[in-house]
């Protein structure tokens, strides 16, 4: 027998979703190391790769650039 939430959500649903979304930030995670990775091999400087990202430089550099 399901368990049901106080809202009437089976809790299994929730966890799946949880899983989902741990899941999709570790592939954005990979995805945006690739781009800054070739965003760095065409030329661009760290301050133009942290404004698309909308962080500071300091924090892109921090995150990236010992990779």
């Amino acid at each position: 027998m399901a368990r049901i939430t106080a809202t009437g959500e089976q809790p299994e649903g929730v966890l799946e979703r949880l899983a989902g979304t741990a899941s999709a930030r570790r592939e954005l995670e990979r995805e945006e190391s690739a781009l800054v990775r070739r965003a760095r091999m065409e030329g661009f400087a760290w301050q133009a790769i942290a404004d698309a990202l909308g962080v500071t430089r300091q924090a892109v550099h921090k995150k990236h650039g010992k990779r």
